[in-house]
């Protein structure tokens, strides 16, 4: 006898089939949320390491009137659009974070939603920017609910993962997927198992961590599409004995959703705004432009730098000895650290080969200590506080020191959102600015900034304004 649908997969079908979110603060955060993402993703495109991954699988594989990709010229099928979509929006680790048992960043699913919005509204399926709102705050509910106690980085696996069961889910509902072809469609995404985080770690680190969540986003279309088409689901892919995910991949342990799903993910949701880091370094980074003037003249007199942490910064970016790429580099705390103390500021050029050829670099990492904080880490896990709290102090040879500065919550937290808010609207407009036109810069700000407006705008008339030859 088949089985029930597991529970999990029963509640995110009732969820993304349900009633959207009343949130009215989830809903402007999404809009801030789709403006930070489209930015990052047009920043990415001065990157060839990133343009040489983008475009058709193969020479010819277009789709005039298919899905089109941020900043390109490219009409695609929406799986391929999905790729590029998402892997130009995580590319340079500068998007949305969410941080709990498990990590990883929720505007990773705007690659596929984009791109099926895109095609479907193309297609002659009305599909408003209102709904693609909807869609990522339920996409954020979905990866970030599962992450509260889930620790898929524990059994070894990437929060990629959850990138793909998120889109898998919301896709479906946008194609119009009854609550069964849901179940179906998430419960293959279960079935593929989870990528392996070896991309991530020393000695192994990557580009493909670059790549992976648009991997994800783009399965996840594929699953929707062929649940549209009929594919059968399989109900206890989750806890099965022996054979389903929990067994066979988790050690054992149930697949949880600790809260109801609503829209309390996107409401807390991290937003990068300063400069490109992993999320666990974004405070030991400002403390580091905070004692830049005191460091910048005296490199040579520092005797060692003292970093206060949490448990999940010394498990994930911790690292000693050589960095061979940027991905090693962007997930190096100390490397981080380093470039704050010497330059006060921290760009993604700063983890290209040629900046890290500066021997002060590697120099001042040799001088640091990292501890962890034991109310830290408890901070970072308590649902009140998600903080992410770091120190930085310097001791310099003659016996003097700096004080120690202590950041427990940074710029991009719901704690600091008015703070945040005009820088991350900065960080938008400076993006834009680099690739478009002023005119062309105009129309975009003036329709992210009008929520109104934006509700309404189609999806395809978004993604005009948004490609390399829009039309005035």
């Amino acid at each position: 006898m088949r089985p029930p649908p597991d529970a999990v997969l029963s509640a995110i079908a009732d969820y993304v089939t349900g009633p959207p979110p009343e949130s009215r603060e989830a809903y402007e955060t999404a809009r801030y949320c789709l403006m930070d993402s489209i930015g990052c993703a047009l920043m990415a495109l001065k990157y060839p390491e990133c343009l040489k991954r983008l475009g058709p699988i193969v020479p010819g594989a277009v789709l005039p009137g298919g899905a089109r990709v941020l900043g390109m010229d490219d009409e695609l099928d929406p799986v391929r659009a999905a790729f590029c979509n998402g892997a130009l929006i995580r590319w340079l680790d500068y998007n949305d974070t969410w941080l709990a048992a498990e990590w990883g960043h929720p505007s990773d699913n705007l690659g596929g939603i984009l791109a099926a919005a895109d095609w479907l509204d193309r297609s002659g399926r009305r599909v408003a920017v209102r709904d693609v709102l909807t869609a990522a705050i339920r996409a954020h509910e979905i990866q970030g609910v599962l992450a509260l106690e889930n620790s898929f980085n524990r059994a070894g696996m990437d929060h990629v993962i959850l990138v793909r069961i998120a889109t898998t889910a919301v896709v479906a509902a946008m194609l119009g997927g009854t609550r069964e072809q849901v179940i179906n469609a998430v419960s293959n995404a279960w079935a593929d198992g989870g990528a392996l985080r070896v991309y991530r770690h020393a000695p192994n680190t990557g580009p493909r961590k670059s790549w992976a969540a648009g991997d994800a986003t783009s399965r996840g279309v594929w699953h929707a599409l062929n649940a549209l088409r009929g594919e059968m689901g399989y109900p206890g892919v989750l806890s099965t004995a022996t054979w389903g995910f929990q067994d066979a991949l988790f050690r054992n342990k149930a697949i949880t959703l600790p809260r109801p799903l609503g829209s309390y993910v996107m409401e807390h949701v991290l937003f990068k705004i300063s400069f490109p880091a992993e999320f666990h370094a974004q405070t030991a980074v400002e403390c580091a432009f905070k004692l830049h003037p005191q460091a910048k003249d005296r490199l040579d007199a520092i005797a060692r730098v003292e970093l206060t942490t949490h448990e999940s910064a010394i498990r994930i970016i911790n690292k000693t000895g050589p960095l061979h790429n940027p991905a090693d580099r962007d997930h190096c705390l100390q490397y981080m650290v380093a470039i704050g103390l010497i330059f006060g500021r921290l760009t993604a050029d700063h983890y290209e080969d040629a900046a890290a050829q500066d021997p002060r670099i590697d120099a001042l990492r040799a001088k640091m200590i990292v501890r962890e904080d034991a109310r830290y880490t408890a901070d970072y896990l308590d649902p009140e506080k998600r903080s992410i709290a770091n120190a930085v102090q310097i001791f310099f040879e003659d016996g003097t020191h700096t004080d120690k500065i202590e950041v427990e919550y940074p710029v991009g937290h719901r704690r600091r959102r008015a703070e945040g808010i005009p820088l991350l609207v900065k960080k938008f407009q400076e993006a834009l600015a680099a690739r478009f036109d002023p005119a062309r810069c105009w129309r975009v700000i003036n329709a992210l900034q009008d929520s109104s407006r934006l509700d309404a705008m189609r999806a395809s008339e978004l993604m005009e304004m948004l490609t390399a030859n829009s039309s005035p």
